[in-house]
């Protein structure tokens, strides 16, 4: 395929996820990055385009100056990646929007739910492509436990756990003078550029999206338990949440911050009457399937009993480590797919996995309901 010009917005200087996003783009040779706005502080920006060998011209001080310059170019870009903090993905994914430009935007999607709403009704209206990065829904292991959900090799899905567990906020990260602050904990714990939710909305979302992607259920009540222990902090860093979905099925998920010894712990188990599976992103290579009255087994990444939907996201032999990286790269190039299939006429949505606005708008509702229920001591409120 023709590579796909790629802009992007935020990811300058000091910035962790912009990294990641250059990374994941070049992996399947499908992007080359040409513009971008890399900071709201101007100088900062023109610093950081210059820093990764963008174009004097297309070096942008302001993602306004941007949308708007390149979408009168002959050569302009294909599609834009948003990578900034929280609060700003709605003002830019709008402003490229209403440019006809695709998008590519980091999660959460948005500040609440009007804001996401706005940006499903917009996506529909200027008829573009918008993806979200749940990196973990392009994990070949979390692709081959859909395939199983589908198949019904579990049967009717009864109890779900699943948890995110990190310890780097166990401490007043954000404001500790001996280290100047800390440039990722000062935003993730500011409501004016986070949103409502803390670690709720940094990593439990990713937590809800996952066992919604694999499974296909559909919330009907939620009670939640938000608290922050650190004191002083404004947003929660601990959350215990119960689900309920229309199946009977029933979820638990726990998403902390502040448990010492644990770096990137996402976990998810799921029990269904005929069996269950379980999946850990840091030994993500391997898939644990147990058939009720059988013995465990272990389905490797790109080894026996690894189905079609992971192979066909799986670059090397098994054996050999695939994971956070390649789990962005796999959204990346179903989106450059996608962005190719569409300017051909020939865009299907049902043809790709990857997360998308109204997915966005799901993982709000998810927060905003979370909130809900905590302020009203955890009752359960519905969906």
């Amino acid at each position: 395929m023709k590579k796909l010009k790629l802009g992007m917005v935020g990811g300058g200087q000091g910035a962790f996820i912009g990294a990641v996003h250059r990374i994941a783009s070049r992996i399947d040779n499908h992007y080359e990055l040409v513009a971008g706005a890399f900071s709201s502080s101007p100088d900062k920006a023109l610093a950081s385009g210059k820093e990764l060998g963008i174009h004097d011209d297309r070096n942008y001080k302001s993602f306004e100056e941007m949308a708007e310059k390149e979408s009168t170019r002959p050569d302009k870009i294909d599609v834009v990646a948003i990578v900034t903090p929280n609060h700003m993905h709605h003002p830019i994914a709008m402003a490229f929007i209403k440019k006809g430009f695709h998008i590519i935007c980091d999660k959460p999607l948005a500040m609440n739910t009007k804001e996401c709403e706005e940006l499903v009704s917009a996506v529909k209206d200027h008829k573009i492509i918008f993806a979200l990065t749940h990196n973990y829904t392009g994990y070949p292991m979390i692709r081959n436990a859909r395939a199983m959900c589908a198949n019904n090799e579990l049967g009717n899905i009864r109890v779900i756990q699943a948890e995110y567990a990190q310890d780097w906020l166990t401490e007043d990260l954000e404001n500790k003078k001996d280290s100047g602050g800390n440039k990722q904990a000062t935003w993730r714990t500011d409501p004016t550029q986070s949103g409502g939710g803390g670690s709720i909305g940094d990593i439990g979302t990713h937590a809800y999206n996952l066992l919604r992607f694999i499974t296909g259920l559909q919330t009907k009540e939620i009670s939640a338990e938000l608290t922050s222990f650190v004191p002083g902090r404004k947003l929660d860093d601990n959350a215990q949440i119960s689900l309920r979905f229309h199946t009977g099925a029933k979820a638990s998920i726990w998403a902390t911050q502040i448990a010492p010894g644990n770096e990137n712990h996402l976990q998810i188990r799921i029990y269904g009457e005929k069996g269950g599976i379980e999946w850990c992103q840091e030994d993500p290579n391997y898939l644990y399937f147990t058939k009720f009255g059988h013995p465990k087994q272990k389905i490797t990444r790109g080894g026996a009993g690894s189905l079609s939907e992971a192979s066909n996201v799986t670059r090397i032999p098994s054996g050999h480590p695939e994971g956070y990286l390649e789990g962005f790269a796999n959204i990346y190039t179903e989106v450059a797919k996608a962005i190719h299939a569409f300017s051909e006429g020939k865009y299907n949505s049902t043809n790709y996995m990857f997360p998308t606005v109204e997915d966005g708008l799901e993982g709000i509702k998810f927060i905003e309901k979370a909130l809900e229920s905590n302020s009203a001591n955890s009752n359960w409120i519905k969906f």
